[in-house]
């Protein structure tokens, strides 16, 4: 009988890296209204489902491709202007925001299980800060990335290699948790591998076409898999 290889030399560590609007916490459809009311107030007329498609990337992509759909010129100030709406309507809808089913448990198994997790969001601190509150974060201890840590965002890959970073982990070896399109494709020009969940409103074939290897339903459906996706020790 041959022996079995001992990999403890050479095993990389697993760590995860996760999103966090639409993939820890419900709060998709509050971003949504909020950039609608912020461009109502600009007179700038666009579809609710228009803009969810852009929900997760960068603002700088989010405004080309505003200019694109609406042939408008948006000059720095006025898109200064609706970052800053924006972020105050949704600073109004913190009391509706929740986490997802099964998110603060499966953060918690991560941990239990030794095994090392972040969070990377295009937000800014000054939005993701409260929502973090509602997961219970502690950020003296838990690696959170944010737009304001990097020059670009989704779907460039900055944030999660940051995140890798202040891990201390290989990119390769990580996985990331998004719920966006974006999530994946910055995922896969990070090198790491991508696991979509639909609590974003994106669907599987999306998901699956942008680089998603594995596509949960929503972090407790995630859970319940873990040990699929090399979440055990």
């Amino acid at each position: 009988m041959i022996d079995p290889v001992d990999t403890r030399e050479s095993r990389q560590e697993t760590a995860f890296i996760f999103d966090l609007d639409g993939t820890l916490v419900d709060s998709v459809y509050q971003h949504v209204l909020a950039w609608r009311e912020a461009l109502e107030s600009e007179g700038i007329d666009m579809a609710v489902w228009r803009i969810h498609r852009k929900i997760g990337m960068s603002g700088g992509l989010f405004t080309n491709m505003l200019l694109r759909e609406t042939g408008l010129d948006l000059d720095e100030e006025r898109v200064e202007r609706l970052q800053r709406l924006h972020a105050q309507a949704y600073k109004r809808t913190y009391p509706s925001v929740r986490p997802l089913p099964g998110a603060r448990e499966l953060l918690t198994a991560l941990t239990v299980a030794n095994i090392r997790w972040a969070i990377a969001t295009s937000g800014r601190m000054e939005t993701a800060g409260p929502v973090l509150d509602t997961l219970g974060i502690d950020l003296s201890r838990i690696p959170v990335v944010t737009r304001d840590h990097v020059k670009y965002a989704k779907p460039e890959p900055d944030l999660f290699l940051a995140a890798a970073r202040l891990l201390g982990v290989d990119i390769e070896t990580s996985s990331v948790v998004g719920d966006s399109v974006w999530d994946m494709l910055a995922a896969r020009r990070a090198r790491a591998l991508g696991i979509g969940v639909l609590s974003g409103g994106y669907g599987m074939e999306e998901l699956e076409r942008a680089g998603a290897y594995r596509v949960f339903e929503d972090p407790a459906d995630l859970l319940k898999h873990l040990d699929e996706v090399g979440g055990r020790r």
